[in-house]
């Protein structure tokens, strides 16, 4: 369907109209493609040696912009870890049991398996915490600097606590 839209707006016809198949006489065909504007773009950004943007190298690194970039990487980690476990159910022979039973039968010891619990809930933690102060941002609120810095130490602390309980579970 869309060659089809395609080909007649070449031809200079419009079927989107009530009178359908009508020629198009003031269409004007575009100069340049989106490919040739960014191409000179680039060029043009190359020649008078510009950075990309945004260019971290002059940025000083602060609690904000480290934690946007934590929670983006947490949301890819999860989602990344979610479809993984899904695609392993799938693939995988047995059920959980065996799974679990795998696990139990290479006797790790407490202090590893508490840890990859605490390595594993602290994503989740982190991103959902940190997407409450998002949510908190929608509606207008914490917006100045030493409220961002404050719910930014906020989200870290409970992030820590609550896999730390989770992981003692």
């Amino acid at each position: 369907m869309a060659l089809l839209l395609r080909s007649l707006a070449r031809q200079g016809l419009s079927v989107t109209r009530a009178q359908s198949c009508v020629p198009y006489r003031h269409v004007v065909p575009m100069g340049t493609s989106a490919k040739e504007e960014m191409n000179r773009f680039w060029a043009k950004n190359t020649s008078l040696n510009r950075p990309v943007s945004p260019h971290v190298t002059i940025y000083r690194w602060s609690i904000p912009m480290m934690m946007s970039i934590s929670h983006r990487g947490t949301g890819i980690a999860l989602s990344t870890g979610v479809s993984l476990f899904a695609v392993g159910a799938l693939v995988l022979p047995g059920d959980y049991a065996h799974c679990l039973e795998l696990i139990q039968s290479l006797s790790l010891g407490t202090p590893i398996i508490t840890g990859a619990k605490f390595v594993l809930a602290f994503p989740f933690a982190y991103h959902t915490f940190n997407g409450i102060r998002h949510l908190l941002w929608d509606v207008g609120k914490g917006f100045k600097i030493p409220e961002v810095y404050r719910s930014g130490y906020a989200v870290l602390l409970l992030s820590l606590l609550s896999s730390a309980a989770l992981a003692a579970l």
